[in-house]
């Protein structure tokens, strides 16, 4: 550390990071910084398709807490985080929309960011979403983080790393979170391309240029007049169809491209794949049929439980273990991914017989795992 950095930290101030990519995520905007922004890459269909396969189904499963006493565990339905799942984490969102949030910035900036409201007493009393591009983080002389909120008027509070909810991607340096969108650029932007191509090629009105042949030769300012005034009149999808009219002796050859020889159509569904690799979603789940059928569309459900929503249910535990129910205390967050997971009916029914048979389930705990009552005994 620099001998200025070391007496400003005994002054308590904090070290702002500058060159890890990471911290570079921090940058005035949206916080997305591998050439295209955020909310631009929400323009490829895609991307938007994924970030909200995976948020949307993250925020409709099951949120229960529950509290460990001794190897049991019992569903706390007085919890203060239960009443926020059920009546909303503050008087303006739901929780299924603070969840699809949270997960949709995290997806995007490689960092999802809430505050955590408490009561006088200390109890849990909100939850508050806050964009992340509107955070700037900074490194306190201790080593943990602080969390600048700015408001868009002006004002900036600072939040604590014990006052906040931060899910994160993976990160580089174990504190701020990278975007995937970020780490794989070379494949956005590639998609990026094929897109501004496929819009310049509609914007044309879906047909190739053409050759117009004049007899002699023209000045420069008369090519650049017939140029722009045939552009003016033919080009652009408005102008599909309309009449051509040469004169003094003009021919026009239009070259003959369709989009599926210049492989445009191959390119863009490739450009799918490859946003659905990035964020593990199965092509089916973005309305991508092309190597689908209806048994392997039941198998990519619970592919995309397992090894897409799983991974992030459990990121989302943890967080809520570390934020909100801090001191290994005997409160737990579960997301229920079990309706993800049961697969079809006839298996599903299958598989309860087998476990009243063996006696590992009765008839009314299957009953509730399939959301009905237990049965009334007669009396």
């Amino acid at each position: 550390m620099r001998l200025a950095d070391r007496f400003l930290s005994r002054l308590g101030y904090e070290r702002r990071a500058a060159d890890d990519p990471s911290w570079a995520a921090l940058a005035p905007g949206i916080g997305y910084y591998a050439g295209v922004s955020a909310r631009y890459a929400e323009n490829m269909s895609a991307v938007l398709a994924c970030v909200n396969v995976i948020a949307d189904s993250l925020a409709s499963i099951p949120a229960l807490v529950y509290r460990r006493e001794g190897d049991n565990r019992i569903e706390a339905l007085g919890h203060p985080l239960r009443r926020l799942t059920v009546h909303g984490v503050h008087e303006g969102m739901t929780w299924p929309e603070f969840i699809g949030h949270l997960v949709a910035s995290t997806l995007l900036t490689g960092n999802g960011l809430a505050e955590i409201i408490r009561a006088g007493n200390g109890q849990l009393a909100g939850l508050a979403y806050i964009p992340w591009g509107m955070v700037t983080v900074a490194e306190l002389s201790s080593g943990r983080l602080a969390y600048d909120v700015a408001d868009g008027r002006g004002h900036v509070r600072r939040l604590l790393a014990g006052e906040v909810i931060h899910l994160r991607d993976r990160t580089d340096d174990g504190r701020i979170g990278v975007s995937r969108l970020s780490r794989a650029s070379s494949a956005v932007e590639a998609v990026d391309l094929a897109n501004r191509h496929a819009r310049a090629f509609l914007a044309n009105g879906a047909a190739p240029s053409g050759v117009i042949e004049v007899p002699g030769a023209m000045k420069p300012d008369q090519r650049t007049s017939l140029r722009e005034s045939f552009q003016n009149r033919h080009g652009g999808a408005g102008n599909a169809g309309s009449t051509l009219v040469l004169d003094g002796g003009m021919t026009w050859k239009g070259v003959s491209l369709s989009p599926e020889d210049s492989e445009l159509l191959e390119t863009r569904k490739f450009g799918t794949e490859e946003m659905c690799r990035i964020y593990q979603v199965p092509p089916p789940l973005v309305q991508d049929y092309s190597h689908n059928t209806f048994t392997n569309s039941e198998t990519a459900g619970r592919w995309f439980a397992m090894f897409t929503l799983a991974p992030w249910a459990r990121k989302i535990e943890a967080e809520f273990a570390r934020s909100v129910f801090p001191n290994n205390g005997p409160y737990e967050l579960e997301l229920d991914l079990s309706g993800f997971l049961r697969g079809d009916p006839q298996t599903r029914w299958a598989a309860h017989k087998i476990a009243i048979e063996t006696g590992v389930l009765d008839p009314d705990e299957v009953r509730q795992i399939e959301g009905w009552n237990p049965r009334e005994v007669a009396q």
